[in-house]
């Protein structure tokens, strides 16, 4: 199971595809070559039969699909909200920061500044070995930017705002753990199996039944279709590779705001208003 999980998650799109439609041709030439060994019975009753069967098979396919299909796109949606709520999350606590004192503020600015680089960086990764190293500096991060928020309450402790940037702190870390769980999150390895499994061997009742030029031409089409939508499942349970990915448009827009808006832009002097009611000097 853990093997074939792998599979699915690191294996380019391209070749699962291909493997999936190898085997339903296979399955297919198997079903056709035994009913073409077999005595076949062209009575109204056993076409009638076999119509059954046919809708029932491919009836309860289109069933696991759609229900696979349900699980993959809650997953999918789950981990497209988490984008714009982190991304949220750390703009809010980099503006609250511009009110903490130097050093702190340069510092605590300087991580965050990062910190969202790095998340921008985790999801565009394209192999494990990167995906990892990115991890890891983001775990790091974390505990650094803790760490500075530590250093910085005792200036802060006694301002009303103490209470509300450390809530903002750690909705940027618990938000850094849900999201490195949605991205763990995924169908269950059994029912993509099971629907693997089954749609091999609908290909082979497929195979089976339909016979002559346009039974085949039918069932080819049955296939195409019902093959291209498990790729579409399998494509949106991968988080960061394939052709359905995160939308990182919120992380980078806040990376283009955090890169123009360093440390200090808001120190800028307040002018006192001229009253026109003054005299003339």
């Amino acid at each position: 199971m853990t093997a074939f999980g792998t599979w699915l998650l690191t294996t380019p799109i391209w070749l699962i595809a291909a493997a999936i439609y190898g085997g339903m041709i296979l399955s297919a030439l198997a079903g056709w070559k035994l009913r073409a060994k077999s005595a076949d019975d062209v009575s109204p009753r056993a076409k009638s039969e076999e119509g059954y069967v046919v809708s029932s098979v491919m009836g309860l396919l289109a069933l696991l699909v759609g229900f696979t299909f349900a699980l993959a796109i809650d997953r999918y949606d789950t981990r497209r909200k988490l984008v714009l709520e982190e991304a949220n999350a750390i703009g809010t606590t980099y503006l609250r920061t511009q009110l903490l004192e130097e050093p702190h503020r340069t510092r605590i600015s300087n991580l965050l500044l990062s910190y969202t680089e790095n998340r921008v960086d985790l999801a565009r990764s394209a192999d494990n070995e990167t995906r990892r190293n990115d991890l890891k500096a983001s775990n790091l991060m974390v505990e650094q930017l803790w760490a500075a928020t530590v250093a910085a309450f005792p200036t802060i402790q006694t301002r009303p705002l103490s209470s509300a940037y450390i809530g903002s702190v750690n909705e940027v870390i618990d938000l850094d753990s849900a999201r490195q769980q949605s991205r763990r999150s995924h169908v269950p390895v059994e029912v993509f199996m099971m629907l693997v499994l089954y749609q091999l061997i609908a290909a082979g009742v497929l195979g089976y039944v339909l016979a002559g030029r346009r039974g085949r031409t039918t069932a080819s089409l049955l296939l195409i279709l019902f093959g291209g939508a498990l790729i579409l499942v399998i494509d949106i349970d991968r988080p960061t590779s394939g052709g359905i990915t995160e939308d990182q448009r919120p992380m980078e827009q806040l990376l283009e705001t955090m890169k123009a808006q360093p440390p200090g832009t808001f120190d800028v002097p307040m002018v006192p208003p001229v009253s026109e009611d003054l005299p003339p000097q």
